[in-house]
């Protein structure tokens, strides 16, 4: 098997029970060994009191894309900690995309840059993650 496919198979294992990246209306466009890319528009009810993407949801667009990059290697992987850093805001009606990408990774932990943008490229927010597997796999696999 093939490290894309390897991604490729665990996303799918972890889409299909993924109840809350759904229900925010997120897609996740894209995944690979140690990377993925999730994005979801902004629409009338991800909206705060100012009238702009409620940070929250930003939070956990970025953490999805996190999860789906430290998840692809068919382990199972939880987050330890993870910190946002909102450089501007979400607009109604923007879809938001967030790509991850593994910055390093050794024995069980590892780290993952997430960048989300704006529909016209500006970053809306930084997110690093550290990761921790646990016992497990997305599916069983021979070797």
């Amino acid at each position: 098997m093939t490290p894309d496919e390897r991604a490729r198979r665990s996303a799918e294992a972890m889409w299909g029970k993924d109840r809350a990246s759904k229900w925010l209306g997120m897609s996740l466009d894209s995944i690979g060994p140690g990377r993925a890319v999730t994005s979801f528009t902004v629409e009338d009810h991800h909206l705060n009191g100012h009238d702009i993407c409620h940070g929250g949801y930003i939070f956990t667009l970025a953490d999805s894309a996190f999860a789906f990059a430290c998840n692809s290697y068919n382990r199972l992987v939880v987050a330890q900690h993870n910190t946002i850093s909102y450089l501007s805001p979400g607009r109604p009606g923007e879809r938001l995309t967030a790509t991850a990408t593994e910055a390093a990774r050794t024995g069980r932990s590892g780290i993952y840059d997430v960048t989300v943008t704006g529909a016209d490229g500006r970053v809306v927010a930084v997110f690093r993650g550290a990761s921790r597997e646990i016992e497990g796999r997305h599916f069983e696999e021979e070797g």
